[in-house]
């Protein structure tokens, strides 16, 4: 299988502080001496993540000072902010100049799903990257997804050709409707696709769990972190190539590599204490939104109201205001937003499950807006 003998931890590169507006190259270089010491090999980048600094980071701290054949570099082409095609396929470019990598391991489609999807179709990109690969730009090429199952099965189907597909999945989005890990997980075991794991915390999430959920696991083993539990549920998966992280501190990496460097699949009877955290964070009634995305179309002020209520369900699950402000401000960037709320009661007379929307977006607009 691809990937079979890449180590289980994937360095992403996107979620590095900086002082005074600036990244400190010094601390990454001496986190990626440490991740390549202890026989890691995989790091993750985008065309857009930090405005595209991402990839110059990558240049300098990996590839200005380690032999090409040292290390696997992967890295996205977001093909739906794009104007145009030639827009689109310049972004390829771009990536190769930034990054100065000469070709890479692993190349994605960013972020198919939704209306996204139809603009890599519209442009051609799949063609585009298959003829690079052609040429010896990409060595593997693959996809990252945010939808539903459905789609996922529709979209591998449709490109069977594709070497791997990058997936959420994690233990609290397991079972979660609006996100449906274990059914996406399910549908690329069924295409026989190679998996690369992304958000297997959650964004940082599932490290900082409400105090009851993690002394279930502080009960079960003292000596392990909190976030361990998720980076070892998401490497005990099948067809797994690797579990991104995206480290900020040299903390993070080593509690991570200490996780995974002699890694031991996750037992029946860890499974259950798992099944026990899941069970005290859903125990305070959330939102019953599916995202079925009925009341988006005809909002007048194009407010993403399943992104809004996926905020407050991670407040109630949580406990972490800053957390569920972090998702609602992303996903409502350059959109309407819960304040901009007029009552008109579209969304409530075509919701299935008979949410009250227009109180939730006044609790949203209360917590986030202000």
């Amino acid at each position: 299988m691809l990937g079979e003998n890449i180590k289980k931890l994937g360095f992403g590169l996107m979620r590095f502080k900086t002082i005074d507006g600036e990244f400190d190259l010094e601390m990454i270089k001496g986190m990626v001496d440490r991740f390549i010491e202890e026989g890691f090999t995989y790091f993750d980048t985008a065309w857009g993540y930090d405005n595209g600094y991402s990839e110059v980071i990558a240049r300098k701290t990996i590839v200005e000072r380690y032999p090409r054949e040292s290390f696997l570099l992967a890295t996205k082409l977001p093909a739906y902010i794009a104007d145009s095609k030639e827009e689109a396929e310049e972004m390829f470019y771009t990536s190769l100049d930034r990054t100065q990598a000469g070709y890479f391991d692993y190349y994605l489609l960013h972020n198919l799903g939704g209306k996204r999807t139809e603009v890599f179709d519209r442009y051609d990109i799949w063609n585009f990257l298959k003829k690079k690969k052609e040429e010896g730009f990409i060595k593997n090429l693959g996809f990252s997804f945010h939808d539903k199952a459905e789609v996922l099965d529709e979209i591998l189907t449709n490109h069977p050709d594709m070497d791997f597909v990058q997936l959420q999945l994690n233990y609290i989005d397991w079972e979660d409707p609006t996100i449906e890990s274990r059914k996406c997980y399910e549908v690329a075991l069924k295409h026989n696709m190679p998996i690369v794991i992304m958000e297997p915390v959650k964004g940082g999430t599932l490290s900082n769990l409400p105090e009851e959920a993690a002394a279930i696991f502080k009960k079960a083993d003292r000596e392990s972190s909190v976030s361990s539990w998720a980076i070892r549920f998401a490497a005990s998966l099948k067809n797994v190539i690797t579990v991104l992280s995206g480290m900020s501190y040299p903390e993070q990496m080593e509690d991570n590599l200490k996780t995974l460097r002699d890694f031991k699949e996750i037992s029946d009877e860890e499974r259950n204490t798992i099944d026990q955290v899941v069970e005290v964070l859903l125990k305070n009634p959330r939102i019953p939104c599916t995202d079925c995305k009925y009341c988006v179309e005809g909002c007048p002020e194009d407010i993403p109201i399943p992104d809004v209520l996926s905020a407050l369900n991670r407040e109630i699950t949580f406990q972490n205001k800053s957390s569920a402000k972090s998702s609602y401000d992303f996903n409502t960037e350059g959109k309407g937003k819960a304040s901009d709320c007029i009552e008109c009661g579209h969304c409530e007379n075509v919701c299935p499950q008979k949410i009250e929307i227009i109180h939730w977006m006044d609790q949203a607009s209360e917590k986030y807006d202000s």
